[in-house]
C-alpha cells in the first residue's frame, strides 16, 4: 500500500461543552493538520495521486476555520468542537476531492498541541 501526506495548519478559538475543566474557557489553538491518503496501485506517473492538489484540498479546508471562533460557524452549530469533530468535518471536505481516483482511504489527524491530536480515517469510493 503506498501512502503520501501533507502538512497544514489553522488557528482558531473554540470552547467545549461539558467537563472538560478549563477547556469550557473560550481558548484558542493553532491546530496542525496531517492529511494522508493510501492506496495500493501508482498511477502511470509513479505517483499516488497529485500531491499538489492533495495539499490544495487540504489547504482549502483549513482555510474556512481560520481565524474563527469555531463555534460561532453553522458547520458545528449544535456539535462540541473537539478535535475529534473538526478532522471529520476537514475528511469529508478533503475527501469530495479524491472520489473515484482509485485511493483505498484518507485519514486527517488534527493536532491541538504537540501532545495531543484526534484523527478520523476512512475508505474512499
Amino acid at each position: 500500500m503506498f501512502e503520501i501526506g501533507v502538512v497544514t495548519q489553522f488557528e482558531a478559538a473554540h470552547h467545549l461543552n461539558g467537563d472538560f475543566g478549563p477547556a469550557t474557557r473560550l481558548h484558542g489553538h493553532t491546530y496542525r493538520v496531517e492529511v494522508s491518503v493510501r492506496g495500493p496501485l501508482l498511477r502511470e506517473d509513479g505517483t499516488l495521486c497529485d500531491l499538489a492538489t492533495l495539499s490544495d484540498a487540504a489547504q482549502e479546508a483549513v482555510n474556512q476555520l481560520h481565524y474563527h471562533n469555531l463555534d460561532e460557524l453553522p458547520t458545528f452549530e449544535g456539535k462540541n468542537s473537539t478535535a475529534e469533530v473538526v478532522a471529520q468535518l476537514l475528511f469529508h471536505q478533503i475527501a469530495s476531492h479524491f472520489e473515484g481516483l482509485g485511493l483505498a482511504s484518507l485519514r486527517v489527524e488534527v493536532w491541538e498541541s504537540p501532545r495531543a491530536y484526534a484523527a478520523y480515517e476512512g475508505q474512499m469510493e
